[in-house]
């Protein structure tokens, strides 16, 4: 089976969806920030192992708490996983922290900054 089939595509997308309602409204870890997504998940084709990339919005501290939440709930995920979804094997979850949403916020910061100082320049003139 290849890598990026139909079938693989479609349960991506299916653990991605149960993963994100799971992680905002079943889990009371107080760890775990208000502001969390999941960016992407990647299921390997033989169904045995998950990556799911998860972005937090906030400080490194919230990140590495947030994180260590879901490692410790990631038994209660799969089983949420197990009845949600109807597959052969549920997967091994793995989190790994995705900084690209934070990243796009702090270049978009940068750029309003830089687009300010060259509008108060222009008016300057």
């Amino acid at each position: 089976m290849k890598k990026n089939s139909v079938k693989n595509t479609r349960i991506n997308t299916e653990v991605q969806k149960v993963l994100a309602e799971t992680i905002r409204g079943e889990i009371k870890d107080p760890r775990i920030a208000p502001l969390t997504s999941v960016v992407a998940v990647e299921v390997s084709p033989d169904l045995k192992t998950c990556k799911a990339w998860i972005s937090v919005l906030g400080d490194e501290d919230a990140r590495k708490e947030t994180l260590a939440g879901l490692r410790s709930a990631s038994g209660f995920i799969k089983s949420r996983l197990a009845k949600e979804i109807n597959l052969r094997i549920t997967p091994e979850i793995q989190f790994i922290m995705d900084q690209s949403i934070a990243y796009g916020v702090n270049m978009s910061h940068k750029i309003d900054e830089v687009m300010g100082g060259q509008d108060a320049g222009s008016q300057e003139e």
